[in-house]
Formats: structure tokens, sequence, C-alpha cells
């Protein structure tokens, strides 16, 4: 049986290989090579456009919980993922170039079709699963509006990165946090007067002007750097300058570091953690050169602020992600209103699942509610005056029954022990 699916990004290859390693006749519709977007760089399939990093990989971690999950329910894209790893501590990082390589030869070899076009409709017969992502083209977010209602939006922003050999290491070193793992990210500390100064600059720096169809709220979960600096003396030193778990050769904390992670394998390029931006370029150079270790860096991409669309998920989804006004349709992806890379994966994977399982006239899986793919697929449907995306965290999943684990690594720890427990018994009763 075909099934389309609509858009090469990390959700639909996702959903794409797992039909296709069961034997379905897939064709993957994506418009880039034909029609670009403001953010993406490229026309390889899976692209990763803000960072590089798929997060956390520890079974304390709601990331690293959520990555076991998907491997058990025969996910694919991460263990290619895997194999294009670059350093980064306790992260899955990825060579971006690798990885989107790694994902359009697994499709090759498993068979899938790929139309480069933009796709205008959807299909009038058969199943499909949308996730065409939070840059979705007009005219299909258009179609989508006539089908379930009209989008909503939030502003994103993309960080920095620049070229290794710039970065003045007399002013930087190499350390993990608190020393776990190895010491994968270069740390670039700012004394007292350096950060005051870096603020202070930030704060009067000159934005990029937004079209008026841009103009809107901010996702908390990827805050522009200069946002957060207008929120007080000491946001960016609880956020992404946080000091804790570094010290300097001498011994002391620095007051403030920013740390910058790999951004391929060659290590010749690296990402300014936590630096979103919607500064002018020419204010990025400035500003962010006031940093003493990057005070001559090359920038090799600067930071860009976009618009991210996403469906009013309450509405119209069912916890299946199949549409309410119809099941034969699937939205998948930052689009149906989850958060983050690892969470697009999951929502495609968990779309094609339940696809095949309505190709087959079977019941849909619902992820138990214990599971962090089962939370989110119920955040998308419960009803809310003020629907927001969501990523991967705890305070999704229900209390841990016998009263509070005092411990937070081992109440985290026990998180995932019950969850994985309760996704093993759902996917041996549906057959997965």
């Amino acid at each position: 049986m075909k099934i389309s699916v609509i858009g090469g990004g990390l959700a639909g290859c996702e959903a794409a290989c797992y039909l296709a390693h069961r034997g379905y006749d897939v064709t993957v519709t994506e418009m880039r090579g034909v029609k670009s977007t403001p953010c993406h760089k490229t026309d390889r399939l899976a692209e990763l456009v803000c960072s590089n990093s798929l997060k956390a990989v520890g079974e304390d971690t709601a990331s690293g919980m959520l990555k076991a999950e998907i491997d058990r329910l025969g996910g694919t894209l991460l263990a290619l993922a895997r194999k294009a790893a670059v350093p980064a501590g306790g992260a899955l990082a990825v060579d971006r170039e690798k990885f989107s390589l790694l994902v359009e030869e697994e499709l090759q070899r498993l068979g899938v079709k790929v139309v480069r076009e933009e796709a205008e409709s959807l299909p009038k017969e058969g199943i499909t699963i949308v996730a065409c992502g939070p840059m979705v083209s007009d005219k299909m977010a258009e179609c989508l509006a006539q089908k379930c209602g009209a989008g909503l939006h939030f502003y994103d922003a993309v960080a920095p990165i620049v070229s290794a050999a710039s970065v003045d290491m007399n002013s930087a070193f190499f350390a993990a946090r608190y020393d776990k793992g190895e010491a994968d990210y270069l740390n670039c500390p700012m004394n007292r007067e350096e950060y005051s100064a870096f603020r202070e600059a930030l704060l009067g720096a000159e934005k990029a002007v937004l079209h008026d169809f841009e103009k809107g709220d901010v996702f908390e979960g990827c805050m522009p750097i200069e946002v957060l600096a207008a929120r007080g003396e000491d946001a960016m030193r609880y956020g992404p300058l946080r000091p804790v778990g570094l010290r300097l050769a001498d011994g002391s904390r620095p007051y403030a570091v920013l740390q910058l992670r790999k951004e391929n394998l060659a290590g010749d390029a690296y990402n300014l953690v936590g630096f979103q931006t919607n500064l002018k370029f020419s204010e990025q150079k400035r500003v962010f050169s006031l940093i003493p270790a990057l005070r001559e860096a090359e920038f090799l991409r600067y930071g860009i602020m976009h618009r991210n669309t996403y469906l009013n998920a309450p509405a119209c989804l069912n916890a299946d992600f199949s549409l309410k006004s119809d099941p034969n349709v699937f939205i998948v992806g930052q689009l149906s209103g989850v958060e983050g890379y690892v969470e697009s994966m999951a929502s495609g994977l968990i779309g094609a699942i339940n696809a095949a399982r309505r190709a087959k006239g079977e019941e849909p899986f619902i992820a138990p509610p214990t599971t962090i793919c089962g939370a989110l697929s119920r955040h998308l449907t419960a009803a809310a005056s003020n629907f927001q995306p969501m990523n991967a965290n705890f305070g999704i999943l229900p209390p841990l029954e016998g009263g509070k684990i005092k411990d937070k690594k081992m109440r985290k720890r026990a998180y995932t022990l019950r969850g994985m427990h309760d996704l093993e018994e759902a996917c041996a009763a549906a057959g997965l």
C-alpha cells in the first residue's frame, strides 16, 4: 500500500524509514531543491536548522528517556545520528552534513521515492503524513487552515557559528561542567566587568527589522539572548552563561561563561550555545566580539530569527496524530505542536506507526501517559485556551506512585524505569 509523506525533515524522514522498513510504498515530497525557506541552507533531507545538538542522552534526563522510547519503538534516525556524532559531553550532537547524508542514503537503500516539488494540497486518496515543518509553505498552510482551522505561530531564533581557528585560545579553555565526560566544550569566560560591558552593549544593539507578518511572541524554549539579557542583570548568568561546574586555571570560578560546541567532525567550526539572536549581522559581530575569546572571531553563520508555524492541536488532532476532520491524514513534527528535534522524530515515528495500523484496520497505538511520547501526545490533545508547543520534560509525566523521591537523579531515573516498563507492556499488547 502507498503512503505519502509531505516534508523531508526529521519527522518526515523518521516516518518514511519506519514505513519502508515494513514494506510500504513510500513517497516523500520535499520542496527544498525547488523552493527554499528563510532558514534552510541546503536542499538536504533531515537538515538541522538551529542547533546541531539532539540534547542529553542520560537516563536521568527527559531527552534521554525519549531517545530510549524511540529506540524501543523502532526508530531509525537516532542510530544514524550516533554514527554522525561529534563530541558534546553528555549530549548527542552531530555533524549536520554527515547526518543528512546518512539519512538520504538510508532512504535510498529502503527504496523510498523522493519527489522534489512544492506540495500545494493533500492527496485525495490513501493515507498521508504531513511533516512539512514549522516553515510550511504558504500554499500548504492555506490548505491545512481550510482543513483544520487557522495555524498559530511563534518566533524562533538561530545561534551563530564561528571558525574554530579564530577563537583566542589564550582566553578560552576546554572543559565539561563538573568534569563530567570528556572536555568537549570550549569555554569562553568573562569577569564581572567584561560581562557588564557585554550586557550593556547587547541591550543597546540594533535588532533586525521584522516584517509585519513576522511580529509576535518569542518561544520561551529558544529565547534570543538579547531578550534574556533584558530580563535582569543576572538572567544570562542563570541561563546559557551560567558559570557553575567550571573552574579557571587558578581554581576560581569565572563570573560568566559562554560555551562553544563543535559544529562538525572536523572541529573547525563552533556553535555559540544558547546565543540565538535577532540582532543585525553587523551588531552580532560588534557585540559578541566583546567576549574576550571572540575578539577576533570569524563568523561562518550569523544568527537569524524566523517564524515557526504550528496548529492548534487540541482543536484538530487526535492522540494518534491523525486529524479529527480526516483520520487518513496525520500531522507530525513541529507543525503538530511538539518542539525540538528528538520530539519531532518521536511524533513522526508515532504517526507512522498509526498510519500503518490504520492501513491494516487496527486500533491506534497510544503510548502510556507515563512515557514522554505518550505525555506529549496527550499535551497536544488536551483542551487549552493558550496552546503552546512542548519539549520533552518530566513535568508532563504523572507523579510517581509511593511518594516523592528526594534524590533528584534517582527520581528522574525512576520516571524512566517506570515509563520504559509501561511502554514495553503497551508494545507487547499492540504487537509492536
